[in-house]
């Protein structure tokens, strides 16, 4: 595992000789085994041949590792790295996982598949995700995080996490800005044409999928004109295994649960396509494209359990309950589209920089079967459950006859969210020779316009009365007409019969959809809104000796203007808000070099992030004259600030470094989930759900990192390479509401969501001719994922349990041109499991299986 801190002063420009393009290794790790092997035993110092200068030259993870290291020595801010053989080395299907492998660092996962990340203790919507130096738009209707599983781990050139933001960056993410970017023509010292196929295999359902990657770089024009492009193919047929109670706990009773069985199948396509064209030294103009599409398709099954006897059961105990059989089958697709163009033009000592930007997201799901319900014709005897932690359901053989079920409602939903980010910035620098010191003044502008809208429609048939309006259709309502005569494969108890959803969808295809629509799902959700910033910074890089300090300000103007509806029974009222603020974000951070192997790091940093957008819809549903959800436009953005202190150390020659940081983070107006029922103009109200501001948060922690090639042991142990990073943290931020019965607001401290106390990840390599293998652990402590219905409760509280995920990779270079590679993912069968309150209290339990791949890479030229 290769991670890295980069100096500011040398991202985005070209990089030559040896160093690897990460996209190239990512889609093929390239040539033959003897030339890796020779790359990685041979003095890093040694000239290449002219054979060698031809191509690209392959090197083995001991080299990538020095050269990371010999990178981090001489970074101005805190900046970690996945180098190519991080992406290429570990089965990593996108890029949530490759960067779980960092410190301070761990992955959310969906379907077992790393989704979004955490920075230390920054939830994901708390992080910023750029490629190739724009803002990535997130897909998701109310969401700024981007999940970054719609990016294909091969297809990315490299990933840095930048954890202590400079002045000339965008000032949105208090945990960390990731950078993706793309291959570049002028990465590679020769032209490169390279493919590989594979396929991979689930255990859980038994299932093969195929993969497969195209990858091209050349220069043309006496190499003025640099052309690279590449293409990305996945899909993935895989389940996962589910029994979830949602909660309903009361004390050791058990309200509810459900059995759900997960069937989806997914797809990642990506395209990059990169123009570079540089005339003179000095003169550089470049095209970047990035077009990224995830597909989900998914058959959702399940048996509920509800209304049971008396509100609750005991384990081991039996009541009649209500039963039915619920099935979901929908299909979305997001799309990220990024296009930067660009220039960079040196005169004499000044440097001027030019880019703009266009980025869209978005997610479309067209006519979803939303639920398709069947409820028993009565309700069940001898219902219970054995096990709080992986509920089993105790039932008599009639609960999982479906005849004994009727039709009770079908629902459909259409949605369409898009976010449009577009950007404009100039950045001119001057370098002055102060005799003894070196100065670099930087100063730009940008303006960034961002629209985020959102259309939902969704329809329900719930009646078998022609006369009416959402009269679902002639037809039998028995379940046993909707079934497809198998039964699920569902290892966690038993299910039933297969519902065919295709059935579900004819009998109401020709129905009329206007008499069904339901106003307020369809009116409540749907909103419009613009956020624009106009940025200025101004910064100083300043050596001198051992001494680098990099000082300066930036300024963030925002203007938002959201639009969006007040729902009470069918009457629709629009609602409209704009406003706008400035932050004033310094930022100073110093290295000192105690000697040529060990430095000293300090950086007192500010952030600005703002609130959801789903927070920041100005919608206002009025269910009842006692309930009521509403949106908060004029939440305030959350403002960090940070203090970093930390040393690092190389060990020997051979590519070892041991680290070590504290990190503090300061963060006002935190926002969260309330109740205002009771306050205001909701003092009538029994729930109010909205959002708040909180006073402060704080999160606070330790990161240390080691790693190192063992070439001080005797062979064959000499070929052994270890890293191990581990990041301890703290958080706590303060929530309220006003309760009721004591007629005032209460409240109390909690962890930050998504923070995790422990973080670990641990990689054990060996090279030796041929042959590279890794094998890695990542590991993180419980952590909150959400507040129950009552915020002040902690009985209620989410918790995510402890998660570790060991995963292997084996790669053998078959020759010069062909490479087998062989990657396990999930080998320890780990699970997902959220528990309530208490640990033997389920709210969700789900189990994946492991994933094995192999392919078969090869370079052409």
């Amino acid at each position: 595992m290769t991670s890295m801190n980069l100096p500011s002063s040398t991202r985005g420009e070209p990089q030559h000789g040896c160093r690897l393009s990460v996209l190239a290794v990512a889609a093929l790790t390239l040539l033959a085994g003897h030339a890796v092997a020779n790359t990685a035993d041979a003095d890093s110092g040694a000239a290449a041949d002219s054979e060698h200068r031809s191509r690209v030259v392959v090197t083995g993870q001991r080299v990538a590792m020095s050269k990371a290291i010999a990178a981090q020595e001489k970074a101005d801010n805190i900046i970690s790295v996945i180098s190519s053989d991080d992406i290429g080395g570990l089965p990593d299907k996108n890029a949530a996982e490759a960067l779980a492998r960092l410190p301070g660092v761990s992955v959310q996962r969906d379907q077992g598949e790393g989704r979004y990340i955490t920075v230390r203790g920054m939830g994901p919507d708390l992080n910023n995700v750029t490629i190739n130096g724009a803002l990535v738009p997130s897909p998701e209707a109310g969401r700024r995080a981007v999940a970054l599983d719609v990016l294909p781990a091969g297809l990315i050139r490299s990933l840095e996490v930048t954890k202590t933001l400079t002045p000339d960056q965008d000032a949105s993410s208090l945990g960390a800005t990731v950078e993706v970017k793309s291959l570049s023509a002028f990465d590679l010292p020769g032209r490169l044409l390279s493919a590989s196929a594979g396929a991979s295999y689930d255990q859980n359902t038994g299932k093969t999928s195929p993969n497969a990657s195209l990858l091209g770089a050349q220069r043309f024009m006496d190499g003025k004109l640099g052309v690279a492009a590449g293409l990305s193919l996945e899909k993935r047929k895989f389940g996962s295994d589910n029994v979830e109670t949602g909660g309903a706990w009361d004390g050791e009773r058990l309200g509810g649960f459900e059995l759900r069985d997960y069937l989806p199948v997914r797809e990642r396509n990506a395209f990059a396509l990169n123009l570079d064209y540089r005339p003179a030294d000095g003169s550089s103009f470049y095209l970047r494209s990035f077009l990224s599409r995830f597909s989900d398709d998914e058959v959702r099954d399940r048996l509920t359990i509800s209304n049971i006897a008396g509100g609750a059961v005991a384990e081991g105990a039996s009541a009649s309950a209500r039963a039915e059989r619920r099935i979901r089958q929908r299909k979305y697709t997001q799309t990220i589209r990024s296009f930067v163009l660009g220039t960079e033009q040196q005169f004499g000592d000044w440097k001027l920089a030019l880019s703009g930007s266009a980025n869209k997201a978005d997610e479309d799901t067209p006519e979803a079967l939303n639920d398709g319900r069947f409820r028993g014709t009565s309700n069940f005897a001898g219902v219970g459950f054995t096990d709080g932690v992986q509920p089993h359901l105790v039932a008599p053989n009639s609960i999982y006859d479906p005849a004994n079920y009727s039709l009770n409602a079908i629902s459909l939903q259409q949605r369409y969210s898009a976010d449009k980010a577009n950007q404009a910035r100039v950045d001119l620098s001057h370098e002055f020779d102060l005799g003894q010191a070196r100065s670099t003044l930087k100063f730009g502008l940008k303006a960034s316009r961002r629209e985020k809208t959102n259309d939902t429609n969704q329809w329900q048939y719930n009646s078998a009365k022609s006369s009416s309006p959402n009269y679902w259709g002639a037809g039998g309502v028995s379940m046993a007409g909707f079934v497809q005569g198998r039964e699920l494969d569902y290892p966690l108890g038993r299910i039933g019969s297969a519902i065919d959803p295709a059935l579900i969808r004819a009998r109401v295809a020709g129905l009329d959809r206007n008499a069904a629509r339901l106003a307020l799902e369809s009116t409540i959700n749907d909103y419009k809104m613009n956020e624009n910033i106009d940025a200025a910074y101004l910064q100083d890089s300043l050596t001198l000796d051992a001494w680098h300090l990099l000082a300066g300000v930036r300024a963030e103007r925002t203007r938002f203007e959201a639009s969006g509806s007040q729902v009470s029974g069918a009457v629709v009222t629009p609602l409209q808000r704009e406003r706008s603020y400035t932050n004033w974000l310094p930022s100073v951070q110093l290295r000192y070099d105690v000697d040529h192997k060990t430095s000293v790091r300090a950086a007192w940093t500010h952030a600005v992030v703002r609130a959801n957008f789903s927070q920041l819809a100005p919608g206002v549903s009025l269910a009842s004259a006692t309930e009521a959800s509403i949106g908060n436009p004029d939440l305030a953005p959350l403002k960090s600030t940070n203090l970093d202190l930390g040393i690092e150390r190389m060990l020997g020659a051979d590519g070892g470094a041991v680290s070590a940081y504290l990190f503090h983070k300061d963060i006002k107006n935190f926002t969260y989930t309330t109740n205002l029922a009771g306050s205001g103009k909701w003092a009538g109200y029994t729930t109010a759900t909205s959002f708040a501001n909180g006073d402060t948060a704080s999160v606070r922690g330790l990161e240390l990192s080691y790693s190192q090639p063992l070439r001080m042991l005797p062979a064959p142990w000499n070929r052994l390479i270890v890293g191990a990073n581990g990041t301890w943290s703290d958080s706590s931020a303060h929530i309220a509401r006003y309760d009721l019965a004591a007629k005032k607001t209460l409240g109390r401290s909690i962890d930050m969501p998504g923070q995790s106390d422990r973080m670990l990840n641990l990689m054990l390599g060996y090279e030796s001719g041929a042959v590279s293998t890794r094998l890695a652990l990542n590991y993180k402590s419980p952590y909150l994922l959400e507040l129950g219905a009552d915020i002040l409760n902690p009985a209620q509280d989410r918790i995510v349990d402890t998660q570790k995920q060991l995963d292997f990779s084996f790669a053998y270079q078959i020759n010069k041109q062909l490479q087998l590679v062989f990657d396990a993912a999930n080998i320890n069968n780990e699970k997902y499991y959220v528990y309530q309150g208490s640990k033997g209290h389920n709210a969700q339990f789900e189990q994946y299986g492991r994933t094995y791949k192999i392919s078969l890479k090869a370079n052409l030229f």
